[in-house]
């Protein structure tokens, strides 16, 4: 397989993995908005570097489950329930609940810098999610777990993560102040995604019964 699709594959899934709204992304608009978009890229790079990172352990961690089919079952169960509670959470909790917003004064570069590893080591949720996208593109032939493949795949992803972060960056310049921005509209629209994904996962764990 040609490394430099295995590349544009990692960056396309990492792109569709970060796009809906969460921590990272919604992060990385508001410093962007308040403090400028130098610091809003050095974050995304802080992001950037832990994804490397995450998606090398997924991707040795899905050849691992490639040899052993069985763990799968175990985890689409476990992926379920994280999702669910995901779910509860920004709909119902985070809704009646809000909490005054707290910003840390860290005002120079290398602090956002470390800020984005630290939250994107917080944010295990990339590990799983490039794990199940290696096995089902090594199953249908366009990837394989040599480790030429496997640093050209997490090459891709780092780059795919670091195009949607500054994606967010330059989108929410454009609509600040704008009603679409407010914590209760992210909440909501965050909640709604990880229930779509909560019914897809219980009906593919349904049709292996």
């Amino acid at each position: 397989m040609d490394i430099t699709l295995i590349f544009f594959l990692g960056l396309v899934f990492a792109l569709l993995g970060v796009v809906p709204p969460g921590l990272l992304n919604m992060t990385v608009a508001k410093i962007s908005l308040k403090e400028g978009h130098v610091r809003g890229i050095m974050f995304s790079i802080g992001v950037c570097v832990v994804v490397f990172a995450q998606t090398y352990i997924a991707a040795i961690f899905a050849r691992y489950l490639s040899k052993h089919p069985e763990v799968i079952s175990v985890l689409r169960g476990v992926a379920l329930v994280i999702f669910v509670l995901i779910t509860v959470y920004f709909l119902v909790i985070a809704k009646s609940t809000p909490k005054p917003q707290i910003e840390p004064k860290m005002k120079s570069k290398h602090s956002r810098f470390f800020q984005g590893m630290l939250l994107s080591a917080i944010n295990v949720f990339p590990i799983p999610y490039q794990a199940y996208v290696t096995i089902t593109l090594a199953s249908v032939g366009w990837l394989s777990f040599e480790q030429i493949n496997i640093l050209s795949y997490v090459a891709g992803a780092g780059t795919g993560t670091f195009v949607t972060l500054y994606m967010y960056i330059f989108f929410f310049d454009k609509i600040k102040g704008k009603a679409v921005t407010s914590q209760k509209s992210m909440n909501l629209l965050i909640g709604v995604i990880t229930g779509i994904i909560s019914i897809a996962t219980l009906i593919n764990i349904i049709q292996d019964f």
